[in-house]
């Protein structure tokens, strides 16, 4: 006669049909009529009693395998044994599986179900097993429970392709629908774009931030396809943001001294600025910042007569980073072509922010040196991206102009930077070639009029 190891006994238990005060347990050696014999190709060996009637109703495989088509051996007090195999993780899944066949109640079936790793073990080898009640069960703890990402991931490797009943798990994870995602970020950009009151400014962030995150395309594709009703939007929402930052310069402009002693007013400032460098990353985006580019432009002058002065220095020196940093976006985008100027407007910038940029560096890098003011520090590559746009646009210029430009660069004290070596290399190339050119292109045309 065979001997059993140790049983997994619990408390589970089943109410028999019209024996409601005599209930079934599972492990309960003197009322069961089946060993269920979980094996493993490791070796493990676990068997445990059970009631053919519970199995039968709980699972279409133990229904398939004690039915009169299907061959059973018989051991131990002739009780039928039903073999089943498994992978050694899954071994306490199928047991989990086997006790909760025990529990009436459907409330105390989603206790045994806790965490989403075991949920997910115990519905692999019910959608197996065939058990209806249980997988229904697991799809109803999986759907409420919150998921860590590691989670979700092993929820997608485990849930598609086991059947409809399953898919409401997925609910959560499904692709909004094209309309849903533009009403929320509209409804974002409105607030992402307004002044809300301090408490919210962190909200507010938030909401730019996974704005911006919605029109990026990294491994996934862009959350959103702006449309010409989304660019319109945008547009519409950056220009009232920027006629409020216009209303504040010329707020500060009418008592120059006294606003810029104001630390309030220079708060307002700096966070209009910090909006419009957002801003600036969302029209670049959407390929739609030439209104905005020429807005900067025109308002440029009076800009630089607030953020010139020399009162409340690391107040001022934290609102001209913010200014550089825009106006870096501003001059990428006029000298690589994005936005196109007239040549007197692209000359205007360059001799307006290029003594600006000339005398923030050194005040930077010199408060740098002795503060470690972290609201201070601005990201090195800024630096390079000016320059290389100072050069972009005086290279677009008429040579005169170029010349202009270049021997101030060459008289003045800041000459390392920006560094406009590169300008002057091409301008000295181009000079010497012209007249050659010219004259070339002369003999060509008088020589195709002959013919």
């Amino acid at each position: 006669m065979l001997m059993c190891p140790n049983l997994f006994v619990k408390d589970a238990y089943w109410l028999q049909p019209n024996e409601l005060k005599t209930p079934s347990k599972i492990g309960d050696r003197p009322t069961s009529d089946v060993v269920v014999r979980l094996r493993t190709q490791d070796g493990r060996d676990d068997w445990l009693y059970c009631h053919s009637h519970i199995l039968v109703e709980e699972s279409k495989y133990f229904a398939d395998r004690l039915s009169d088509s299907w061959p059973t051996c018989q051991i131990l007090d002739s009780r039928n044994c039903v073999e089943v195999y498994c992978e050694e993780p899954d071994l306490d899944s199928h047991v989990n599986v086997l006790r909760l066949f025990y529990v009436v109640a459907d409330g105390l079936m989603t206790e045994i179900c806790h965490g989403v790793k075991n949920a997910l073990g115990i519905l692999r080898v019910a959608v197996k097993l065939g058990c209806p009640r249980v997988i229904a069960v697991c799809v109803d703890y999986l759907e409420a429970v919150p998921w860590e990402e590691a989670e979700e991931e092993e929820i997608l490797n485990t849930i598609p392709g086991m059947g409809s009943n399953t898919e409401l798990v997925l609910a959560r994870l499904q692709p909004v629908n094209p309309t849903a995602v533009m009403k929320i970020f509209l409804a974002a950009l409105q607030f992402a774009t307004s002044s809300p009151p301090s408490p919210l400014n962190d909200l507010k962030n938030t909401a730019q931030e996974q704005l911006e995150y919605m029109l990026t395309e990294d491994d996934d594709a862009p959350l959103l396809t702006a449309d010409e009703k989304i660019k319109l939007e945008v547009m519409r929402c950056v220009q009232n943001l920027f006629d409020r930052f216009k209303s504040l310069v010329e707020s500060l402009l009418c008592d120059l001294q006294e606003s810029i002693s104001d630390p309030g007013k220079m708060q307002s400032l700096h966070s209009c600025l910090t909006d419009l460098l957002w801003a600036c990353q969302i029209l670049g985006k959407l390929e739609i910042n030439r209104d905005f580019v020429c807005s900067w432009t025109e308002l440029s002058v009076k800009v630089l007569t607030i953020v010139q002065q020399k009162d409340a220095e690391n107040e001022i020196l934290k609102t001209k980073l913010k200014v550089l940093e825009v106006t870096t976006k501003v001059l990428e985008a006029v000298g690589y072509g994005v936005v196109v100027l007239p040549t007197v407007k692209r000359l205007h910038m360059v001799k307006l922010w290029l003594p600006f940029v000339r005398t923030v560096k050194p005040l930077v890098d010199s408060v740098m040196e002795t503060e470690d003011d972290i609201t201070l520090k601005v990201d090195g590559d800024i630096w390079q991206s000016l320059e290389s746009a100072f050069v972009a646009i005086i290279l677009t210029l008429p040579s005169v102009d170029q010349a202009d430009i270049l021997t101030e660069w060459f008289e003045n004290q800041q000459i390392w930077y920006p560094d406009l070596t590169e300008a002057f290399e091409v301008w000295c190339y181009r000079s010497k070639v012209a007249k050659r050119r010219l004259t070339t292109l002369g003999e060509e045309h008088n020589m195709a009029k002959a013919v």
